[in-house]
């Protein structure tokens, strides 16, 4: 492979990554806004947007998000709409965590479903935080990596 088919191959698989990301903020942000509606949180398409758009920033993303329809609802529901947020909010870190991410990367970066959920914490135990944060963008390169080797394979083969 010459130097601009790596490029090309790198930059394709980062794509795939950042269209994934777009995916998981506007699930994500449909999420917010279901539930902070279905709880009558004041603003809750502004805060569903801003969930939404904060979601391209790692890891610390939808804890940010959270900031704003919690004190909403605390002012505006008492404590149990507080309550009820902080378990939306729970509810969609686990869904978004487990399911919706994985699902994302194995449908548009075709990365397995399993090496998804166990790479990122198999990185940050081994090495360090920073390697979880570049975990699923490695993931897509390796395996658009993996995908070009065995195409190139196959037609060896052929």
């Amino acid at each position: 492979m010459e130097a601009w088919e790596h490029f090309h191959l790198v930059g394709r698989a980062l794509w795939r990554w950042l269209v994934t990301r777009f995916y998981d903020a506007l699930i994500v942000g449909a999420m917010w806004f279901i539930g902070l509606h279905y709880l009558r949180v004041p603003w809750a398409s502004f805060w569903a947007i801003l969930a939404g758009a904060l979601h391209f920033t790692p890891h610390f993303r939808i804890v940010i998000g959270l900031i704003g329809p919690a004190i909403t609802a605390g002012i505006s529901r008492g404590w149990m709409g507080l309550l009820y947020v902080l378990i939306l909010y729970a509810g969609i870190v686990v869904v978004d965590g487990l399911l919706i991410q994985p699902w994302l990367m194995k449908g548009v970066v075709r990365v397995p479903f399993w090496i998804s959920l166990v790479a990122p914490i198999a990185l940050g135990l081994l090495l360090s935080f920073w390697w979880v944060l570049l975990a699923a963008p490695l993931l897509a390169i390796y395996y658009a990596y993996r995908a070009e080797w065995k195409k190139n394979l196959a037609a060896n083969r052929r």
